[in-house]
């Protein structure tokens, strides 16, 4: 099972919030997305389903991703169970304007807390409560056939799928960062356990 952050998109190179507002790749997140699957690729990993979310940026990093894997006709499901958290009132803010509005403090907490939620949005816990049932019931089970999976999706919603696979506390999981367009490889034990996790940021 492979999780790919979706590449760079126009909000994150603007430093806005972005949440489940639909915005597209940069040239830069293209290239991410497509540098992904060569890695994949040369790494001869292959694939029997895809899932990815309801949003444009994370969907468009898959099907870049495919196309270097000469695999398009693979199986993709869109589930908006694999979204960005929802950043409410935040979204379309730029962060360095919401500082000034609000303070660092509680932008901080907004952000990188496990239970706060933004005005009319999520906390990284509400994401996990989403994203873990997801994975249990409609993931997993391709995983343990022994089929390649492969998933497109956001930092929060993988940041929360990352915690449930390797364990990590709500302190671990607030400092985890993943980069976008790399790859995180996981091949998992009979028992659902993870046997093996590698990052591929050659």
């Amino acid at each position: 099972m492979v999780l790919v952050r979706h590449g760079q998109s126009e909000w994150n190179m603007k430093n806005l919030f972005t949440g489940w507002r639909d915005v597209d790749l940069t040239e830069k997140g293209i290239t991410e997305a497509r540098d992904a699957g060569r890695r994949l690729k040369a790494h001869g990993l292959t694939f029997g389903t895809c899932f990815t979310s309801a949003l444009i940026r994370a969907q468009r990093t898959l099907d870049l991703m495919l196309e270097e894997l000469g695999a398009t006709d693979l199986p993709i499901t869109r589930d908006q169970a694999l979204n960005e958290r929802d950043y409410g009132d935040l979204a379309g803010l730029n962060k360095d304007d919401a500082r000034a509005k609000w303070g660092e403090e509680q932008v901080h907490q907004w952000r990188r807390s496990y239970t706060t939620q933004p005005p009319g949005g999520e906390s990284l816990r509400d994401t996990g409560a989403r994203v873990w049932p997801y994975y249990l019931h409609v993931i997993q089970p391709h995983v343990l056939r022994g089929e390649g999976v492969l998933i497109s999706a956001h930092g929060n919603s993988l940041r929360a799928l990352i915690m449930a696979l390797d364990g990590l506390n709500p302190d671990e999981v607030v400092k985890l960062e993943l980069a976008t367009g790399v790859p995180i490889v996981y091949r998992l034990n009979a028992d659902s356990s993870v046997a093996e996790k590698t990052v591929f940021d050659d």
